[in-house]
């Protein structure tokens, strides 16, 4: 595109700047070059490398089994991909849970050979050694409240995290540790709109939202639910924005009638 000198790029200080001008910021997920174009192209604000490839690219039922060396390659695809977007990658579980120097060393893999331009984990007090010491090496990081998928095992649930006080206090205090730490945006997952709008308007980074209400600083959703092509995954949060299932499927059987009839390819098809 010739235009791409005159894109302004979406770094971490327009989101600071867009939470104090009270403008919303959107967010995405993406897993390689051509949607990654494609949102760019749309106006996106951050593309999220998620761990959720795990689930929609490789069909686990987890995020758990991802390798930080695969998140490298759909991160890679990603960054070619665009010109204008913060791109934000999921750090992988075991990538950093362990000890802070090899969440450190996770980091800067990512950084290195993705030109991605920032990280995301999960976890609050428990992961704050790892976020110091990465922030403290110059990497951007988000991080990510509530609903946390890698700990999946030890919820034993997807369902809404943060109800009972206890939970919550935690939460609101997690909030206040990752952004003294060094925290550039806090993504807040599955917890009750009232609790998500507290912390919001206590922080002054920002949230992003993922059925955490209307009063966060942004939203994100994953590519494949909100366009329709995953069908099986309809949480009230959901908002579809198409059915690319259905499109998909009606344009595939429409193809392969149209080879078995022998009308495709026709005369003005063929050289």
């Amino acid at each position: 595109m010739s235009v791409n000198k005159q894109i302004k790029k979406v770094t971490t200080n327009t989101l600071l700047k867009m939470k104090s001008s009270g403008e919303k910021i959107s967010m995405i997920t993406a897993y390689d070059f051509s949607f990654a174009r494609i949102f760019d192209e749309a106006g996106i604000d951050i593309i999220l490398v998620g761990d959720s490839a795990s689930n929609v690219m490789a069909g686990f039922e987890t995020t758990l089994p991802i390798t930080l060396d695969q998140m490298i390659y759909h991160a890679q695809s990603v960054v070619r991909g665009i010109d204008r977007c913060l791109v934000v990658v999921d750090m992988p579980f075991g990538s950093y849970q362990s000890n802070s120097e090899i969440a450190l060393a996770s980091a800067i893999r990512i950084m290195k050979e993705t030109g991605g331009h920032s990280i995301k984990l999960e976890g609050g007090e428990e992961v704050l050694d790892s976020i110091k010491k990465i922030v403290g090496a110059g990497v951007p990081v988000m991080g990510h409240l509530g609903l946390t998928p890698q700990s999946i095992y030890q919820f034993g649930t997807y369902t809404v995290r943060a109800k009972e006080e206890v939970e919550a206090e935690k939460l609101k205090k997690d909030a206040l540790l990752l952004q003294s730490a060094g925290c550039f945006a806090i993504v807040l997952e599955k917890i009750p709109a009232l609790l998500a709008k507290q912390v919001s308007e206590t922080l002054h980074i920002p949230t992003i939202g993922i059925g955490a209400g209307m009063h966060c600083d942004g939203q994100v959703l994953v590519m494949h639910d909100m366009l329709g092509i995953n069908t099986e995954f309809k949480p009230r949060f959901l908002r579809q924005y198409l059915n690319m299932h259905e499109q998909i499927t009606s344009a595939v059987k429409q193809y392969v009638m149209d080879v078995k009839n022998r009308d495709f390819p026709n005369e003005q098809e063929q050289y």
